[in-house]
């Protein structure tokens, strides 16, 4: 049975970054993997969905839902994803049971607004982009409380992130 690696973090703070470099180390490169990332499942299969923390919230539900479904057929599958709200991690938790690890990728918005690689807090704080996760009022990020694990992009490379989720799991025996 597959372990899911939830990363949530703000947007820019790292997550997919961690997640493609995590999927080339050694200890996951001949493990079935597969990487769920919140854009690309946006784009492809919830293009229904906008960024209201209605639809935030159900893009979530629906990537635990296919997590739920492919589970059994991969080692690891890898979802960096915002997931901004505490209710849909907490119910991604429950819905994954045991199998679900939750990667907080911890990186201030200041920080995140320093690097912004695509642009969009500029866009976000010049009132181009609506609903911008942690900017807008009406879609708070909400940090998590009690992850297994976190990894402090600020402050780190991606490679010693890397190391101390590999850590984590090989202390888990997964």
């Amino acid at each position: 049975m597959g372990k899911i690696i939830w990363f949530t973090g703000l947007s820019g703070s790292g997550k997919t970054t961690i997640s493609n470099a995590l999927i080339k180390h050694p200890f996951l490169k001949h493990k079935k993997t597969l990487v769920l990332d919140g854009d690309v499942v946006r784009s492809k299969f919830h293009t229904h969905l906008g960024f209201t923390p209605e639809d935030i919230k159900e893009n979530n539900r629906l990537i635990a839902e296919i997590c739920a479904k492919e589970k059994e057929n991969y080692d690891f599958i890898l979802v960096p994803i915002i997931s901004p709200f505490a209710v849909s991690r907490r119910f991604a938790r429950q819905r994954l049971g045991d199998e679900f690890i939750e990667v907080y990728v911890n990186c201030s918005l200041k920080y995140c607004i320093k690097r912004d690689i695509k642009g969009l807090y500029k866009r976000a704080l010049g009132g181009e982009i609506e609903n911008f996760i942690g900017v807008s009022e009406n879609v708070p990020y909400e940090p998590p409380t009690n992850p297994e694990i976190i990894v402090n992009t600020y402050e780190e490379a991606p490679n010693k992130s890397v190391t101390e989720i590999i850590s984590f799991l090989k202390e888990c025996n997964y």
